[in-house]
């Protein structure tokens, strides 16, 4: 009697695209907080998740941004593997959700986060407009990175080729 460890794979199985952009929206969003907690928030020491309080609530909140990225990372890969193992990711959906999960992150952290909410800005004693433009426009060409892949994947999926 042989059990393993691993079910087989399913032979028939077809790609889904959505399913593909949604789970590398999510991995690509939590690495971006992850470089942006890492980078600006413990390397550089630039401002805390939430800045508008004592010192220890700035790292509490910087611990609670730290845990829900990893929870988003550690659920998108096992949804990332699970579409791999069933041989239904589609890459070129993927990667366009990856950058799109990116992007959106960016975005709402430079625009909601630090102009709408206030939570932190990106630096303080400083001019902070270069700083928004920059992560905001950075956050932009990930955005459009994303919806430009994520329009040759679709076309491809019209056309009949592969993803």
């Amino acid at each position: 009697m042989s059990t393993s460890a691993h079910p087989p794979a399913v032979p028939d199985a077809s790609p889904e695209p959505r399913r593909s952009t949604v789970v590398c929206g999510v991995i690509g969003a939590a690495v971006t907080a992850a470089v942006d907690e890492i980078v600006f928030h413990q390397i550089l020491g630039w401002h805390h998740f939430y800045d508008r309080s004592t010192p220890g609530v700035g790292l509490l909140s910087d611990g609670l941004l730290h845990t829900a990225e990893l929870l988003a990372l550690v659920a998108g890969f096992f949804l990332f593997a699970d579409l791999r193992r069933r041989r239904a990711l589609a890459a070129a959906h993927a990667w366009a959700g990856f950058f799109l999960g990116a992007g959106v992150f960016q975005l709402f952290d430079g625009i909601v986060d630090h102009k709408l909410l206030r939570l932190h800005q990106i630096r303080y004693g400083v001019d902070v407009t270069p700083y928004d433009w920059a992560w905001n426009l950075g956050g932009m060409v990930l955005l459009l990175i994303g919806v430009a892949l994520s329009l040759r994947a679709a076309g491809r999926g019209r056309t009949g080729a592969a993803s």
